[in-house]
């Protein structure tokens, strides 16, 4: 399905950011260890999380979707989760085959995991090999890729771990699989990563602390323990939000609100860089929503400059800085992104395919081994961008477009219903001209 975008008018409205893909991939696995039922509202009901749900009724839960858009799961409780009678089929969803499998290691069982190409290019030996040392055992291809293949005895042993790189995947792995151990399980962040899992462990009865260390923390849960069903309200992402945030940045005269955004210290890295880039960006109408503060941002077209963004700040906009290049490339002056290698294990290698994104439009461009630098100035567009199937190099792509003189083209748009499936809807909903009829 290609896609193209054009030079837009000022955009505007108000809409409402689409539910958070980190809360609903944990929502659903934490309901299904759960004893009781869980009820959830404002499900992002993208292709990952539904490929996350049908693997939690692999594992022996029960989850139904409500005429009124709730989901409820009846959790496996003491029980745990049993053997799938097939592959566990993760679709696209890096999260939620890296929970799934910390979550199921505490288990007695065995379970082959399975994805779409994307995915079975992506590394899982930094899961698997901690969950290793706990007393997993597992068998996977080259480099520690799907398909791969885990047996637990359900007898694991406490760990304390100190992951190479922070990784809230990684922590949150080990934590789910430390629930089923008899001690005390602790990861020891270099740097700080998001915290979802911990918060919301708490708010499903697990005993869980959180003391700073250097740059980053030590989080350590204590098992085991059966989590206790609770209801679930999930705020809108930020990581979608920022796609009309920048869109509305770069289009003159633009001014919209986007509603009921997650503003988490550990997610809103971006929001504090297009600030310091002299974008207007305001949130209001601050709130709480399941131990998440949300809030309103009303955003202005501004006039952005380059900045070098400090390398501490990428845990909190990994996946932002394909997005924040498409605004650097409307700035004044050069944006310098370094030390965020991790991209590189992405849905794609991101740097490398943000920089073709770039250089395809006419955006000057240098690639670093850890990063990247756009200088900025007027964006020719007229490219066709290879996707490699990655759903925020697509988004990025399109917005890019908006403030380009040459429609800028993407060679597959289908994967953006992983993430955002309401993206086309809302960003022409206010005011964008993104073609996606076309050629489907």
């Amino acid at each position: 399905m290609s896609v193209t975008s054009h030079r837009a008018k000022a955009l505007s409205g108000t809409v409402r950011a689409p539910g958070d893909k980190s809360i609903s991939h944990r929502a659903l696995i934490f309901g299904a260890m759960a004893e009781g039922t869980t009820t959830v509202t404002g499900l992002l009901e993208g292709a990952d999380i539904l490929s996350t749900a049908v693997a939690m009724q692999d594992f022996g839960a029960k989850i139904e979707r409500e005429a009124d858009g709730t989901w409820t799961i009846i959790g496996c409780s003491e029980k745990g989760f049993q053997s799938p009678a097939g592959s566990v089929d993760c679709g696209n969803a890096g999260t939620g085959v890296r929970l799934i499998m910390g979550a199921a290691a505490g288990y007695k069982l065995t379970a082959t995991f399975t994805g779409d190409a994307s995915l079975s290019s992506r590394p899982m030996g930094r899961v698997l090999d901690p969950l290793s040392q706990m007393g997993v055992s597992y068998k996977a291809k080259e480099g520690g890729r799907l398909p791969a293949t885990l047996t637990s005895d359900g007898k694991l042993a406490p760990l304390d771990y100190t992951p190479p790189h922070a990784s809230a995947q990684v922590k949150s792995a080990i934590l789910l699989a430390g629930l089923n151990t008899d001690g005390i399980t602790t990861v020891n962040e270099p740097k700080l990563s998001r915290d979802h899992t911990e918060n919301m462990l708490k708010a499903f009865g697990a005993d869980v602390t959180v003391k700073p260390h250097g740059e980053g923390q030590k989080v350590s849960v204590k098992g085991p323990v059966t989590l206790k069903a609770t209801n679930v309200t999930v705020p809108g992402d930020p990581s979608s939000a920022a796609f009309a945030i920048v869109a509305a940045l770069t289009t003159p005269g633009s001014d919209i609100i986007i509603e009921n955004v997650m503003m988490n210290p550990t997610r809103t890295g971006l929001f504090e860089t297009l600030t310091e880039m002299g974008g207007y960006i305001r949130s209001d109408n601050f709130r709480t929503s399941g131990g998440e503060v949300i809030s309103d941002i009303h955003v202005k077209h501004s006039k952005l400059h380059g900045v070098t963004v400090p390398e501490k700040r990428a845990p909190s906009m990994i996946d932002e800085y394909p997005i924040l290049a498409v605004a650097a490339a409307s700035a004044s002056g050069t944006t310098i992104m370094r030390g965020i290698a991790e991209m590189r294990v992405k849905e794609s290698d991101r740097i490398s395919a943000t920089v073709a994104l770039l250089k395809a439009n006419g955006v000057e461009t240098t690639e670093y081994e850890d990063g990247f630098a756009v200088k900025g100035g007027a964006v020719a567009g007229g490219g066709m961008v290879t996707t490699h199937h990655d759903h925020r190099i697509a988004m990025s792509a399109l917005i890019l477009g908006l403030n380009a003189a040459q429609p800028v083209s993407i060679d597959d748009g289908s994967m953006i219903s992983t993430s955002f499936p309401t993206f086309f809807e809302l960003m022409n909903g206010l005011g964008a001209l993104i073609d996606y009829a076309k050629g489907k």
